[in-house]
């Protein structure tokens, strides 16, 4: 075989996949190229971290709270809600930290201070005509930065907080891995056999098809990370999987619908080929207080 034969077969081969590639990303609203390499960074730094030291763990975590705040709060500020984004970036680093350090009580007493943080600080910026609006429009700004504080600072930092248990590491890889097998089996099933939207007005790309195709392989991985890594019957397996895979599809689609409110298609584009970091995380915040249940309930 010639060079020149070598070059147009490997410019074939090229086309085909980008070819490909352009129809799955139509079809899924996914890049699919950036979508694995992004995905394989992030885990790998997370199994890195909860393997050999949980501190790199919470570092890790603590910054994505705090950079998933940001990013939400941008989202917010494009729709119209103005929420100040130091005291929400401070209070996702604050909670992070006791979490980790201080338990569930410093956890709940740092998120209620950031919460009212957040609040006094918007309230403080009325001072400035830029931002002052009516009554409304403010109730509207404090409401979205508590929400910012459930639903990023709090979920986010229960993974924190399962990971600072006794072997809490294993149950924070189980479920996580646990989610990617939700994730893996509705793209996977959703793409090839989807005929069935499961919520059309919110999430069209997603169905029935691929929401049972992700049920099947959660519950194969929750009752083999259960028994061989959990070291839990068989049975608790089932459950791990039928739970993460309701919070992992309802994560999803809140998240999708929480974008149609705000009239946008990704929280960002700091992610290529998954929108933003919520995009990517959507699944895994629900599914941290889920799991953090269960932990407290099965250990």
């Amino acid at each position: 075989m010639t060079r020149a034969e070598l070059e147009e077969r490997v410019r074939a081969r090229r086309e085909q996949f980008e070819e490909a590639n352009e129809k799955i990303t139509a079809r899924t609203g996914r890049n699919l190229v950036s979508a694995i390499a992004i995905g394989l960074g992030l885990g790998l730094i997370m199994l890195f971290s909860l393997i050999f030291l949980k501190v790199l763990f919470f570092i890790f975590v603590g910054i994505l709270v705090c950079i998933t705040s940001a990013e939400l709060v941008g989202a917010l500020k494009r729709s119209g809600r103005h929420v100040p984004l130091i005291p929400t970036v401070v209070s996702g680093a604050a909670v992070a930290v006791a979490a980790f350090y201080f338990g569930e009580a410093g956890q709940w007493l740092t998120l209620l201070g950031g919460a009212l943080f957040v609040c006094v600080w918007r309230l403080a910026q009325l001072v400035s005509p830029s931002h002052r609006g009516g009554v409304v429009a403010v109730l509207r700004d404090l409401s979205s930065g508590i929400f910012v504080q459930v639903y990023v600072v709090f979920l986010g930092s229960i993974a924190i907080l399962l990971a600072a248990k006794p072997s809490g590491q294993f149950w924070v890889l189980a479920f996580m891995l646990v989610v990617i097998c939700v994730d893996t089996g509705a793209y996977v099933t959703g793409l090839n056999f989807g005929k069935h939207p499961m919520a059309p007005r919110i999430s069209p790309k997603k169905t029935w098809e691929g929401f049972a195709g992700a049920a099947g392989l959660a519950l194969i991985a929750g009752v083999v990370l259960g028994v061989f890594m959990l070291d839990r019957p068989w049975w608790f397996g089932l459950i791990l999987g039928a739970v993460i895979t309701a919070t992992a599809t309802f994560g999803d689609l809140a998240e999708s619908l929480l974008k149609r409110d705000m009239g946008i298609k990704d929280m960002s584009t700091w992610l290529p080929g998954h929108g933003g970091f919520l995009d990517r995380l959507d699944s895994m915040l629900p599914s941290a207080a889920a799991a953090y249940v269960l932990f407290i309930v099965f250990r």
